[in-house]
């Protein structure tokens, strides 16, 4: 048996165990690859560096832990630039089990930047009936949230004196894993002229590019590659960036292999056709 013949009829087990081992080793020794910033991520990133000292940012969690490989990563992102240039972040959960996530996210910032509960930042928590819920902020978010999710009146958070409804919001962001983000283009964009931008999942993205080229959206960020180009921008690779090292080289192995089955394929059936 040949070359070409052992090819085509490869153990699969050993093509697991390869591919195991290229996106193992990147994530363990935090290899970082060259990341080509797009447009769309660079409109998003000019959204919030474009905002004055103190403008607010409302940051929706509308994702899951089935999400947050691709999301979490984008949270932390945005997080670090609106505390770096000194914003107050409003922290708003439309996807329940997402709660936690976007606490996480949000603590674990805060905490490597100094930012301060009820000054800069607060966290809403989770309330059910996002449409009506989204409506309603336009008129007063308290209407909705009287506390926030440790169940502090939001009147004795020294952050939230100034903001009542949508007029108050900068800017909206929307880390998305289903169709919310629809809804708070239909309802929070169209209805109230609130600006947003979107962080989506990888899958999602071609369902969110219309928005974008209408200019209901100012920035998108797609997926893994959406949150590593963030990153970048914000001057601080994390996991996103690591991530794509790793989904880089294990989509070049599977190539690879991919172009040495079909070479391997026809270079035998050209030699059992010329028997």
């Amino acid at each position: 048996m040949d070359f070409w013949e052992k090819i085509s009829q490869i153990d699969r087990r050993i093509i697991y165990m390869l591919l195991a081992l290229v996106i193992v080793v990147p994530l363990i020794t935090q290899a970082k690859s060259r990341i080509r910033v797009s447009p769309h991520v660079q409109s998003a990133y000019d959204a919030v560096e474009g905002l004055p000292e103190r403008a607010v940012v409302m940051i929706s969690i509308d994702y899951d832990a089935a999400s947050m490989p691709e999301l979490q990563p984008m949270l932390k992102a945005i997080l670090r630039h609106c505390f770096k240039r000194r914003l107050r972040v409003l922290l708003i959960v439309q996807w329940p089990l997402g709660a936690p996530l976007g606490t996480m996210g949000l603590e674990e910032v805060a905490k490597e930047t100094g930012a301060e509960y009820g000054v800069d930042y607060v966290n809403l928590g989770y309330r059910p009936g996002y449409i009506a819920q989204m409506v309603g902020l336009g008129r007063e978010i308290r209407d909705y949230f009287e506390v926030d999710y440790r169940g502090t009146p939001l009147d004795s958070l020294p952050m939230m004196d100034d903001i009542h409804n949508y007029n108050d919001i900068d800017l909206l962001v929307g880390l998305e894993a289903g169709a919310t983000g629809d809804a708070w283009v239909q309802y929070a964009g169209a209805r109230f002229g609130q600006e947003i931008f979107l962080g989506v999942t990888a899958v999602s993205a071609p369902d969110a590019y219309p928005y974008l080229q209408s200019g209901q959206i100012v920035g998108l960020l797609g997926g893994l590659k959406g949150a590593a180009e963030y990153e970048v921008l914000v001057g601080h690779p994390d996991i996103a960036v690591t991530g794509m090292t790793a989904q880089s080289w294990g989509h070049a192995l599977i190539i690879f292999f991919i172009i040495l089955g079909n070479i391997g394929f026809f270079v035998v059936r050209r030699r059992k056709k010329g028997v």
